[in-house]
């Protein structure tokens, strides 16, 4: 009965190994990331900032990082044509700022004790090659803080952690179809 049990484990882990491999359809994978093979190109285009407030750093900084991630995680080249497989275009639509935690403080009065920055971005893939309907993803983050800073010291010390957030949620909405 063991030895059945030796053979039996190593057939059915080859065979899940062999159906793998021959269950790609025409679409690679490279990081969890799915993309058919007829998309060789992409452009992704300068984010365009029309929040009401404007964090000048945020735009360049988020579209250079996104650019960097696919070309670094994908198999697709950049390119600045306007043929490219995949159009990409963003803009950032809210950068605000809200009050997320009072506390009660001298003579009971009320004042705030952490704050929110808001950041919310419109991303739209379009496949030049299907020719279909653009897809549209709205892209939503807060990032707190404590209320004694300022907005201007926040920013800075958010600045990283908002690109790096908002990269990796903007590359796997395009990508990893979640």
């Amino acid at each position: 009965m063991l030895a059945t049990k030796k053979i039996v484990i190593p057939f059915f882990l080859i065979a899940v190994i062999a159906m793998a491999s021959f269950n790609s359809c025409g679409i690679y994978s490279f990081a969890d990331v799915s993309i058919p093979d007829s998309i060789k190109t992409v452009r992704v285009a300068f984010f365009e900032n029309r929040a009401q407030y404007i964090n000048p750093q945020l735009s360049p900084n988020l579209t250079d990082r996104v650019r960097q991630r696919i070309v670094n995680q994908t198999k697709l080249t950049q390119t600045n044509s306007d043929n490219a497989d995949y159009d990409i275009t963003a803009t950032i639509t809210q950068y605000s700022v809200s009050t997320s935690g009072v506390s009660t403080g001298e003579n009971n009065t009320r004042q705030a004790s952490m704050n929110n920055l808001n950041v919310g971005i419109t991303v739209t893939l379009r496949n030049q090659k299907s020719g279909g309907d653009p897809q549209v993803f709205p892209i939503s983050r807060s990032f707190p803080f404590a209320a004694t800073l300022s907005l201007q010291a926040a920013e800075s010390k958010l600045l990283d952690e908002i690109v790096t957030n908002l990269t990796d949620d903007i590359f796997n909405r395009l990508f990893s179809n979640w």
